[in-house]
């Protein structure tokens, strides 16, 4: 029977300590059993740095890295240099012959330098400083590099595996947060965050696509103040990424001329790599880029890192698609509530009114700014809103802001909005009246009462269509339509310079001047029915009939409060009426010269036309008071009856009797 002979791997003499290569082979083997479970790069490193330090009687080690500059980056070391300068010469010299190369100092030190293999993960060189060279140092040392080089690709390997695990593992659980986000600041701050820690580089920034403005905006924009930098579309490799919609690695950033330096000298940042993948939405469509920059060891990103980053932008642009869908649904449930219990129709059948309702349809779907003109009380905020909901910004922010109580040192703030620590009370960002107002309507209501230093600000901001938060230096864009209102002679207040004229002819484009309800007294009894219904339904009571006597008694009044009086009146009585029938003495208490001063004339009438009015409501008393026959009317005042009309007449009174 023939013999056989058994040996085990301790008992091979190439890997005992007697033999000549036995330590080398043994720390060898070593390295690549240690670099197949190695939790973590820099861990395996200081152990193996160690033990090729005192396999080759050196004070000093180190893993080098040739970064573009050109120069070389000390990735770790370990022990003491003791040199007085680098030895850069010869670094390069033995990556670009791929040698080893030994060399002694003019202080009598021995420095080396070992390639690694080409395309070796991680470094170039492995580099030593010693005090004495041993005849086979240079063998020694490029076997041992060759040895760290596939160790060191079983480490990169092991790495990437639990990189791709605990990517998809964050993918999954970022995708779980997403779908809870109320606000895009916060949700594009967190996948920023979130990619630079799976990418493990040191910023982010996501570029969404203003196709409208032709232009991106970076969010956040790490390194810039505001935290927002918008540029314009198709520069640098944002640009290229968006019109190729390619993926696009760069590792060296100032030596490709698609970089667009400008940021760098702007924030004093300096990019050494990038990468940056299209970002698309459900369908597919590109809406923006994602960009990491500055691996943060010094590594060139890789195809794994651009189906992370894709992903993970997948992930962020459906979620900003669903956010945008939910917070519009929002706002448009909301605006149709607010519609359907504030009612914004313009109620009437006098011809101002007719003629106002054509105006609004033509002008809704325009961009013009508006001025709306007339007494208190006669609509105007109505009349703004019709603007807003009849028209194409109708699903966006209706925001209206009183102009007259805002004091100078607050109407920046309320209209621009402020940073955090701006001021004493600004614990936090808080934004204005325009960017709540962005994409729909701004109503500034009692305009003319604007400070002069408040006007100014608003021109700008109107000929310019940007803000600056107070506080903050980033120029926000701004998509607003202006209508202004006011009571006040703006005219007279432009020729006082109580108010500035470019600023009266930016907002006043179109004006559209609300006649009083005075003046139009056909429209009295429409608007108190509509409101009378408006109000019962709140009551939660029967509707209410006006009675002839009632539809007198309203007639006949004068409204100095305007439309507002009216409703309120017809509020009053939705809720406090006694019956379903509204009679003439529940409207008595407005009616009643002694019960209060509802009866005077309005005090912005002027003499003349206040003395019109007297004598109107005055021979509407009379004919009241003689159950409306005219004969005796003008008997009661001391008048013919053909001179009661005349005078009837001249003062434009249709409603009672006049026969016009």
């Amino acid at each position: 029977m023939a013999t056989t002979d058994w040996k085990t791997i301790q008992q091979v003499s190439l890997l005992s300590p007697a033999h000549a290569a036995g330590t080398l082979m043994q720390l060898s083997g070593k390295l690549l059993s240690e670099g197949v479970k190695a939790a973590n790069f820099e861990t395996f490193m200081r152990l193996a740095l160690s033990e090729i330090a005192t396999e080759l009687s050196v004070q000093w080690i180190a893993l080098v890295q040739r970064i573009p500059g050109p120069g070389w980056a000390t990735v770790i070391e370990h022990g003491q240099q003791a040199v007085a300068m680098r030895p850069v010469a010869l670094w390069d010299n033995a990556l670009e012959r791929d040698a080893a190369g030994v060399s002694k100092t003019d202080q009598g030190r021995i420095v080396a330098a070992f390639p690694l293999t080409a395309g070796t993960p991680f470094g170039h060189l492995l580099v030593t400083v010693g005090r004495h060279a041993d005849a086979d140092l240079a063998e020694s040392g490029l076997l041992i590099a060759r040895t760290l080089s596939m160790a060191l690709t079983l480490v990169d390997r092991e790495l990437q595996n639990r990189r791709q695990v605990e990517r998809l593992r964050s993918t999954l659980n970022i995708a779980s947060k997403l779908s809870m986000a109320e606000d895009a600041a916060p949700l594009l701050e967190q996948i920023a965050h979130e990619a630079t820690r799976l990418l493990n580089c040191d910023r982010s920034s996501i570029f969404l696509w203003d196709k409208e403005r032709n232009e991106v905006e970076a969010r956040p924009a790490l390194g810039v103040k505001g935290a927002s930098l918008r540029l314009p579309f198709g520069e640098g490799i944002v640009g290229e990424t968006l019109k190729t919609g390619h993926a696009i690695c760069v590792d060296d950033a100032y030596d490709d001329p698609r970089f667009n330096q400008e940021v760098d000298r702007k924030s004093g940042y300096r990019t050494r790599n990038l990468i940056c993948v299209p970002l698309r939405d459900a369908s597919n469509n590109v809406v923006g880029a994602f960009e990491g920059i500055n691996h943060n060891e010094n590594r060139p990103f890789t195809q794994d890192d651009v189906e992370c980053l894709t992903q993970l932008g997948t992930q962020a642009a459906v979620a900003l698609r669903n956010l945008q869908e939910r917070n519009l649904l929002h706002r448009s449930n909301s605006q149709l509530a607010e519609q359907v219990t504030r009612g914004v129709s313009i109620i009437g059948d006098s011809m101002a009114i007719t003629a106002l309702r054509d105006t609004v349809r033509r002008l809704a779907n325009t961009d013009l700014p508006v001025l709306v003109l007339g007494e208190s009380g006669t609509g105007k905020e109505v009349v703004a809103q019709s603007l807003h909901y009849a028209g194409n910004r109708s699903n966006c922010p209706f925001v209206a802001v009183n102009c007259a109580a805002l004091t100078e040192s607050l109407l920046e703030s309320e209209l621009f909005g402020h940073e955090r620590g701006a001021f004493t009370d600004a614990r936090d960002m808080r934004q204005g009246k325009f960017e709540l107002a962005d994409g729909g309507t701004l109503f500034l209501d009692e305009i003319g009462d604007m400070s002069p230093g408040g006007q100014a600000k608003l021109l700008r901001v109107l000929e310019q269509k940007v803000i600056t938060r107070v506080g903050g230096s980033q120029s926000i864009p701004i998509n607003v339509r202006i209508v202004a209102a006011t009571n006040a002679n703006l005219s007279e207040a432009v020729r006082a310079k109580r108010f500035r004229e470019d600023l009266y002819y930016r907002l006043g484009v179109v004006s559209l001047d609300l006649p009083s309800l005075r003046e139009r007294p056909e429209d009295i009894l429409p608007l108190a029915e509509f409101f009378l219904r408006r109000f019962a339904i709140q009551a939660r009571r029967p509707q209410l009939q006006l009675s002839s006597e009632a539809r007198r008694r309203l007639q006949s009044h004068t409204w100095p409060g305007n439309v507002r009086e009216l409703r309120n009146l017809m509020e009053r009585i939705a809720f406090l009426a006694p019956g379903d029938r509204v009679e003439a003495e529940d409207l008595a208490f407005i009616l009643n010269p002694d019960a209060d001063g509802s009866r005077l004339p309005s005090l912005e009438l002027g003499l003349d036309e206040a003395t019109r009015e007297f004598q109107r409501d005055f021979i509407r008393r009379s004919i009241r008071q003689v159950n409306d026959n005219m004969t005796d009317a003008a008997r009661l005042l001391g008048l013919h009856r053909s001179n009661l009309y005349r005078k009837m007449k001249q003062l434009e009174m249709k409603e009672v009797g006049g026969g016009i």
